[in-house]
């Protein structure tokens, strides 16, 4: 399943927005596409971070219930550290590229 990150659901308001529901619906929506997706690709870091960003705008709700908004400090803080290691892969990944890209164009030595 493609994912249309032009998308209103993508973009967290800093503030939080005034309906927690849709909030909490959107980004229990993005974590199942990001379940659905990391089986094939490892997971995507821009959602991660959208996650993250939407449980952290919930946990900051003034008139959430304090159970749902401990819990969403709780998720927030997990999915920073998934997207933190998600980000060092990533560079692990594309630096491992860089070596391999360089090796297969060097002229080879006779």
């Amino acid at each position: 399943m493609a994912i249309e990150h032009s998308n209103p659901i993508f973009l967290a308001p800093s503030h939080g927005g005034n309906n927690p529901e849709l909030m909490l619906s959107a980004v229990l929506h993005l974590m199942s596409h990001y379940t659905a997706g990391s089986e094939a690709a490892g997971g995507c870091v821009k959602l991660a971070s959208v996650i993250e960003r939407h449980l952290k705008a919930l946990a900051s709700l003034p008139d959430l219930a304090p159970v749902l908004s401990a819990t969403c400090q709780q998720l927030s803080e997990q999915w920073a550290s998934e997207v933190e290691r998600n980000m060092h892969e990533q560079e692990k990944t594309n630096f491992l590229s860089r070596i391999m890209a360089r090796a297969r164009t060097a002229p080879s030595v006779a």
